[in-house]
């Protein structure tokens, strides 16, 4: 069941005066995808490729200047569907700081439901849901700004859990994260994922993010450049090279290794299996 659609979308941030004069480029261009009810996407491609712009569109944020989007058949161009439309689909962006608007953790993770209407019994049960869900419980009664950037993204993720979403789409939420952050936002949106069964879809520029999802979306120039699982995409070394974009250093180095002579039929994705199949062939 597709969760979102989009068929040949494209979007500018020009009026239809300026286009006309300026002959813009579209930052999205003739986009069709589908986003599979349960499923970990990720979304890559280097900046100003349109990948941040297209996750805006799934909750309505932007418009379409061509082509639709559908959330679960409800058009993003209906103002009447709006509402219903950011209930299915929560987003999260890059900077935690800019998504934290309580004094204390719980009261910030309150808000959205509250934004809702939500029975004020209902509401305490969700919170502290959504808080176990990302492991951030014992810091409820906590002050956002007292908490690390991999804590406050995980508070951001939970008022987000908070309201009951179908789907949620992170614009990027490591970026600005150590490794540890990095590494507590990841294991929080794959748990949200495989235990709940929240669809997810990640938008990154790390490729070792991406390799751990269900299905790879590479944008370029506010198009589809290729698309499939981790695998597919992956393999195409010298199409993403081309594309100014890279891939992961385990498949990097193999890929090197290949180009000298070594007999490597698959590329691995990560340490684990690069380190697995340097045993095996270097034996």
């Amino acid at each position: 069941m597709n969760q979102i659609y989009a068929e040949d979308l494209t979007f500018t941030y020009e009026s239809d005066e300026e286009l006309q004069i300026n002959n813009s480029d579209f930052v999205i261009n003739g986009v069709t995808l589908s986003v599979t009810k349960g499923e970990f996407l990720s979304i890559i491609g280097h900046n100003g490729s349109g990948k941040s712009t297209l996750a805006k569109h799934f909750n309505a944020i932007l418009l379409p200047t061509g082509g639709k989007v559908l959330v679960e058949d409800m058009n993003t161009l209906d103002e009447d569907k709006c509402y219903d439309i950011r209930r299915k689909v929560g987003l999260v962006l890059q900077n935690p700081d800019n998504q934290l608007v309580a004094s204390i953790v719980e009261e910030d993770v309150a808000f959205g439901p509250e934004n809702l209407g939500v029975e004020p019994a209902e509401i305490r049960k969700r919170v502290d849901e959504a808080l176990k869900a990302v492991d951030m419980y014992e810091f409820r009664t906590f002050a956002p700004h007292k908490l690390s950037g991999g804590q406050k993204q995980r508070v951001a993720i939970a008022g987000i859990l908070a309201m009951k979403p179908d789907c949620i789409v992170l614009d990027e939420p490591t970026a600005m994260l150590d490794p540890k952050g990095r590494e507590e936002v990841l294991t929080a949106i794959h748990k949200l994922n495989k235990e709940q069964g929240i669809t997810i879809v990640l938008i990154t520029h790390n490729m070792d993010e991406a390799v751990t999802s269900d299905r790879v979306i590479v944008m370029d120039k506010g198009k589809i450049l290729t698309e499939g699982t981790p695998d597919e995409v992956f393999s195409k070394v010298e199409l993403l090279k081309k594309h100014r974009l890279d891939v992961p250093q385990s498949t990097e180095l193999c890929y090197k290794l290949r180009a000298y002579g070594v007999e490597i039929e698959k590329l691995p994705l990560n340490i684990d299996d690069c380190v697995d199949l340097l045993a095996e062939v270097l034996r």
